[in-house]
């Protein structure tokens, strides 16, 4: 006779034997109690969590006949009679599992749906099982919809899927879902127990407990596992098999490193790896087992009344709780943090076992050693450059009445008029004519008297006024945002007239307008004009020769030369000149408005730099 398998030898036949999902059994057991089935269930859940096993001992619930051929409907099938054996075995005809993964095709399921129009042959009812449902194509669950929504009342479907995301709302709002859960490395350990005690077969506490965490939430892959250590370690369930098996570190390594972190003592930690690296253990394996010893270390930390309750049987609860007091909580949850995110940087590494060093040694670089010293605080004048935020309200109010450190102290300012609060400290105002500042000029001199205010202490605010140009007067060289520097010239004052007019009627364009604009005349001789440019990719025959067709056009010069070199007088110069004195005039006439100098003084608001635009 050929070995079974754990897994399958195992398989649980009724709802009592199935382990860790006791919520769909608890459902299951009490909807066919009261006969209200539902048409079409659907089971999500990872690999290895009983979804074909429950879908099976549904089948048997609803097929099952009793030891006396005279049974029904039933939470509990006999297991015996001719529908459960077949189901068991796999051949009855009127359970049908359907594969997705191999058979996902809309011809595949029309075969199906082809069967549910004839009664079932040796059963109470058909069940169409669909394994992995979520792998068939959108015509494929486009053909079964029907169906599935009003099947006939012999037919059951069941599905199931590792990815219920992947399946559509149209399939979910037909069936009743439930969601199986993978199972706490505790309900895998006494599963273990039980089938290695049926058995016969002795087995290390601690292999199993390495077993079910290997698992990761499957009772399959548990048995799978177990099957491959008692090959492995020659019918014997040995901790030291089991691990070289899995390729684990040992806990006491992981014990070790911990302990070689909290004393900061870089050598053992060292060491500790290389001695990994000679047996072959697994670097991700490593660090597995360390988050788990931390994770025990934090809830101890946390709740040092856990300790009280620990295993008895667990030969580290004693070493934990040393760790746990030897090693701050932060560092616990710092080393933690690394760990979890250390085993996905393992395989960025040249080697795992040198990525291993580096992870474990990060957290000696970022271990405190000791406390620093509280930074002294900055100069006024210095703290002043660096606050760019004015002071609230209340500080401005708190600051008026304190003394300036030297010099007269000014007469006292009479309350104003209260205001309504701005709608934010940041203001956006619109821009007054003159007329208007005038205006509020003469309503704020009849309300109250001009007092000069020192604003020594309140440093952040500052109203800067400067005074504005005269008109006519000759503006002397400056700096532009052009980059240079304009030395306005008699020359330039035709030439930016020329070149503004043919621009505004359109006479050039493109490459022929910014020569134009970008370049300065410095001599005029008849109808001979000659212009200067400082870029010589500006200097271009067809820009020149249309620029000196639109002069001639507007009755200038019939001849033009252009060369390369210096331009200190161009129309682009002026043009930016001329938009800068623009932006500081409207500036100034909003800094020095009434209103938004009280403002300032009295709700600390302060103007968003770059918010003003000239009309």
């Amino acid at each position: 006779m050929s070995y079974l398998v754990l897994a399958r030898k195992y398989r649980p036949k009724t709802f009592a034997e199935m382990v860790g999902q006791e919520h769909v059994v608890q459902a299951l057991v009490n909807a066919l109690t009261q006969q209200r089935l539902h048409h079409a269930y659907l089971f999500t859940g990872t690999r290895g969590v009983g979804k074909t096993t429950v879908s099976r001992i549904l089948a048997k619930s609803l097929n099952c006949q009793g030891p006396d051929g005279q049974g029904g409907i039933t939470a509990t099938p006999c297991g015996v009679c001719p529908a459960c054996t077949a189901i068991d075995a796999g051949r009855f005809p009127d359970y049908t599992e359907l594969d997705a993964a191999s058979n996902r095709g809309v011809d595949e399921v029309q075969g199906l749906l082809e069967q549910a129009v004839y009664k079932p042959v040796q059963g109470r009812f058909k069940v169409f099982m669909i394994d992995e449902v979520h792998m068939l194509t959108n015509t494929a669950f486009n053909a079964m919809l029907k169906t599935l929504e009003e099947p006939p009342e012999y037919l059951k479907f069941v599905l199931a899927t590792t990815d219920p995301q992947k399946v559509p709302v149209t399939v979910l709002s037909r069936c009743l879902q439930f969601n199986l859960r993978p199972m706490a490395p505790e309900t895998v350990l006494a599963h273990l127990q039980q089938v290695l005690s049926l058995e016969g077969l002795a087995a290390e506490p601690q292999a199993l407990r390495l077993l079910a965490r290997a698992a990761r939430g499957s009772m399959r892959d548990a048995l799978s596992l177990a099957d491959q250590a008692i090959a492995f370690g020659g019918g014997r369930l040995e901790e030291s098999a089991v691990r070289q098996m899995l390729g684990s570190a040992d806990r006491s390594q992981a014990l070790a490193l911990v302990d070689a972190l909290a004393r900061g003592d870089g050598q053992a930690v060292v060491q500790t790896c290389e001695a990994l690296r000679v047996h072959g253990l697994s670097a991700a394996s490593t660090l597995e087992e360390m988050s788990a010893v931390l994770q025990r270390m934090a809830v101890l930390q946390a709740v040092p009344q856990e300790a009280a309750q620990a295993d008895p049987a667990d030969p580290d609860a004693a070493e934990l709780a040393r760790l746990a007091a030897a090693m701050p909580a932060d560092e616990t949850q710092l080393l933690y943090s690394i760990c979890l995110h250390g085993r996905a940087e393992l395989g960025l590494a040249p080697d795992e076992y040198a990525g291993l060093v580096m992870v474990l040694l990060r957290l000696l670089a970022f271990k405190p050693t000791g406390s620093a010293p509280p930074a002294a605080p900055p100069p006024a004048a210095e703290a002043e450059k660096k606050s760019p935020e004015p002071p609230a309200p209340e500080a401005l109010t708190a600051a008026a009445p304190i003394p300036a450190a030297s010099g007269p102290q000014p007469p006292s300012v009479p309350s104003p008029s209260p205001l309504p609060p701005p709608p934010s400290p940041a203001l956006r105002l619109p821009v007054r004519t003159p007329e208007d500042l005038a205006a509020a000029r003469t309503r704020s001199a009849a309300q109250e008297p001009e007092v000069p205010v020192d604003v020594a202490p309140a440093p952040t605010i500052a109203v800067p006024v400067r005074a504005a140009p005269e008109p006519g007067a000759r503006t002397q060289p400056r700096a532009t945002h052009e980059g240079g520097t304009l030395v306005p010239t008699p020359e330039g004052d035709l030439w930016h007239d020329t070149v503004q007019q043919l621009v505004a009627a359109g006479a050039v364009s493109a490459l022929t307008r910014e020569l134009a604009l970008q370049s300065q005349l410095i001599g005029r001789d008849g109808g001979h004009w000659q212009i200067r440019v400082e870029r010589e990719s500006l200097n271009q025959p067809v820009a020149r020769e249309r620029l000196r067709a639109a002069l001639e056009a507007a009755g200038h010069a019939r001849q033009l030369t252009v060369e390369v070199g210096n331009v200190t007088d161009s129309p682009a110069r002026r043009n930016a000149h001329a938009a800068e004195q623009r932006q500081r005039r409207a500036e100034e006439i909003v800094q020095e408005d009434p209103y938004v100098q009280q403002l300032v003084r009295e709700f600390g608001a302060r103007i968003v730099p770059g918010s003003i635009r000239p009309a």
